[in-house]
Parts: structure tokens; C-alpha cells; sequence
């Protein structure tokens, strides 16, 4: 296991945990919500301003990065910290999702996956140990080792032919990740839906070992309440010494039922993505800034925020300068929601360690259900 990295569990409420991961950058509080810096930026913010919003990691995108500037470039350069100016805790996943999803004339073998990019059309060999040596090469402080996440809807045949060869990789990716102190290996659960491959891939990535485990191949368009019932027993699959990460998730609600299911990590594109499209997050649900209601409305986004776009702007302000298509617009909504993010996250471990997380819960449910702020 790596050397200067470690997971305590402070205090429990139920399934739910709250603790820290420390790392030779850094402590991580968890349950954690890390932004995505898929290019190197947490798009429309600096570095430092995603610092203030409480976050302690960020995650990287080894897919990206690989293209463009590409991974060796960047190592030249003095890694990935230096190269965006994060003196934090990095994860960065192995490319496999973006592999699937993004690229374009695929050929998937055992030995990996041969592709082409989609952004020129040159052609790529992505294995396990061309991620592990990317992520070397990025000097992640947390590497995720190289799986392949079927699409869903698929058969059980499909789900487990698939998740026993992301074990053969996984086993593939520890090989050749090897020795490397003050840097973690995470493993990536598979199964789909089956709580029986569910369970073979648990037991596969526990005899190989793992700093860390991610609960891998959900989130891709199987609805809540499917996520939420292999939540209900896969982190229990997993040892409880152990970081438990749930990848690409999510929104508000999604992020509670995954920490009340024991869930210490999650990550997701959503809070930049919806700043950059007029959305803005909030305790009572979602304010479209684009709607005429807000263009004579001088009231902040809420009230009770403590962000500098709460503390400084009107709704009647962005809304104005959304519309005039200003660059301001997804700097000011992306720096409210990364931080509303962060408060969720706060407030949760607070709860936990106050052993009241069900009462949050209910009281956060009720107040996204009503969708009050005068209308929003």
C-alpha cells in the first residue's frame, strides 16, 4: 500500500462516515466532491478561487490530457501542479470512460483499446499500463487503474464478460503501477446492476489490494433508483478502511443518498456545467438565470449565501450579463455552485459527525420538493 497516504473514519451515522485521506499534499475531508479539472481548469475558475470554495482535490482527465498537451509534454513542464498551479491533492482517472464514450473507430481487445481522437483523428493504444505510465507522468496523487465501463442497458453475460476482463486489467494496472510512495492506486469495482457481479469484483480487486475503491460504471443513464439500490449493498462489499469513490456523481440529491449509503468520494462535471448554461444551485433546487423573472430582480441567487457572487451581484446582474453572452456570466454562476457544492459537503459532515444526518437529510429533501426563494 503507499506510503504516505491513509484513510481514518472519524465518525459513522448509519452507513454514512465522515474522516480524512491524507496524502504528502494534503489532507481530503471526507465525504469529499471533487471538481473537475477535466483540461488542466475547473473551467471559468482559478485555481485559487477553487481553493476558497472549500474544495481540497480536484480531478484530472488522463483521456484529455493524453491528446492534448499530452502527458509528456506536461511532465517536462514539471507535472500536472505545477502546470495548472494546484498544490493539492490530484485524482485522475484512467481514460477508460472517455475511451468508450468520446472517441471514435474503437477496437477493444484484451490487450487494451485502440482508438481515434476525437478531436484531430490520430490514432491511440490505451491500456493499463499506457494509463498507469500516463498518470506517472502527471504525477496524480490518486491514479484510478484502467477498466472498461459498459454501456447500460446491457445483458449479464455482457456486464460480467466485461467487468472480469477490467479485473484481468485491474490486476494489470497494480503490476505496473508498482512501488511509488506518496502516490495511491484505486481499484474500480464493476457489475452493473447484478449484486452477484457485483460481489465477484469485489473479492477480485480485494485479493489484488488497493489504497482505495471505486464504485465504477454507474451514473451512465440507469436512473436514481437503480444507482441507489446497488448503493444500498456495494460499499459494504468494499473494506471499510478503506476510501470508497463514487465516479461521475452528481446531483444534490444524488450526493446525499450516496454519503447516507457510505459513499466518501464523488466527483462531477455539474456544478461548472450548469454555470456555463444559466444554471445556478441552491438549498431550495435550481434558479435558471436565463428567465425574464430575474431581469428587474436585485436580489442575490440566495439569500443566505456566503459566496462573493451571492455577496456582490444581483439576480437582475447575471441574468444580464448571461444574456449578453459576457464571460463574467460562468465565472460568478460557476463560483456559486462549487461552492454551494462544498457546503453540501460541509453540512454532511457535520451531520454525520453530529449523528444527524437522517434529520439533514429529510430537512434537505423537503426544501428541494417545495422549490421556494419566491418561485426561485
Amino acid at each position: 500500500m503507499a506510503t504516505g497516504f491513509g484513510f481514518s473514519v472519524n465518525a459513522t451515522d448509519g452507513k454514512a462516515r465522515t474522516g480524512v485521506i491524507t496524502t504528502t499534499r494534503g489532507e481530503i475531508r471526507t465525504p469529499a466532491f471533487m471538481p473537475v479539472g477535466t483540461a488542466a481548469t475547473v473551467k471559468a475558475m482559478l485555481p485559487e478561487s477553487v481553493r476558497a470554495t472549500g474544495a481540497d482535490i480536484l480531478l484530472g482527465n488522463t483521456y484529455h490530457l493524453m491528446l492534448r498537451p499530452t502527458a509528456e509534454r506536461i511532465a517536462r513542464l514539471g507535472g500536472l501542479h505545477r502546470f495548472m498551479n494546484w498544490d493539492r491533492p490530484i485524482l485522475t482517472d484512467s481514460g477508460g470512460f472517455q475511451v468508450m464514450s468520446l472517441a471514435s473507430l474503437r477496437k477493444l481487445t484484451e490487450e487494451g483499446v485502440k482508438f481515434s481522437s476525437h478531436i484531430d483523428g490520430s490514432k491511440h493504444m490505451l491500456s493499463p499500463e499506457r494509463s498507469m505510465e500516463i498518470q506517472k507522468l502527471l504525477g496524480s496523487d490518486i491514479v484510478m487503474c484502467f477498466d472498461e465501463c459498459p454501456a447500460l442497458p446491457a445483458t449479464d453475460e455482457a456486464v460480467a464478460k466485461s467487468m472480469r476482463m477490467s479485473m484481468r486489467w485491474a490486476q494489470r494496472s497494480r503490476d505496473a503501477f508498482g512501488d511509488r510512495p506518496g502516490h495511491a492506486l484505486f481499484g474500480i469495482m464493476q457489475g452493473g446492476v447484478n449484486q452477484d457481479l457485483r460481489g465477484e469484483s469485489a473479492e477480485a480487486l480485494k485479493a489484488i489490494g488497493f489504497d482505495g475503491y471505486a464504485v465504477g460504471g454507474l451514473a451512465v443513464g440507469e436512473g436514481q433508483a437503480a444507482m441507489f439500490s446497488v448503493l444500498d449493498y456495494a460499499p459494504g462489499m468494499l473494506p471499510a478502511d478503506k476510501p470508497r469513490y463514487l465516479m461521475g456523481v452528481g446531483k444534490p440529491d444524488d450526493i446525499v443518498g450516496a454519503v447516507e449509503r457510505g459513499i466518501d468520494m464523488m466527483d462531477c462535471v455539474l456544478p461548472s456545467r450548469s454555470g456555463r448554461t444559466g444554471q445556478a444551485w441552491t438549498r431550495w433546487g435550481q434558479v435558471n438565470i436565463k428567465n425574464a423573472r430575474h431581469q428587474d430582480d436585485p436580489r442575490p441567487l440566495d439569500e443566505d449565501c456566503t459566496c462573493p457572487t451571492c455577496r456582490g451581484y444581483s439576480r437582475a446582474y447575471l441574468h444580464h450579463v448571461f444574456r449578453s453572452q459576457e464571460i463574467i456570466a460562468s465565472m460568478l454562476l460557476t463560483w456559486h455552485n462549487l461552492h454551494y457544492f462544498q457546503e453540501l459537503m460541509q453540512t454532511l459532515r457535520d451531520a454525520i459527525a453530529a449523528g444527524r444526518l437522517s434529520a439533514f437529510a429529510a430537512v434537505f429533501r423537503d426544501m428541494q420538493a417545495r422549490g421556494d426563494i419566491e418561485v426561485l
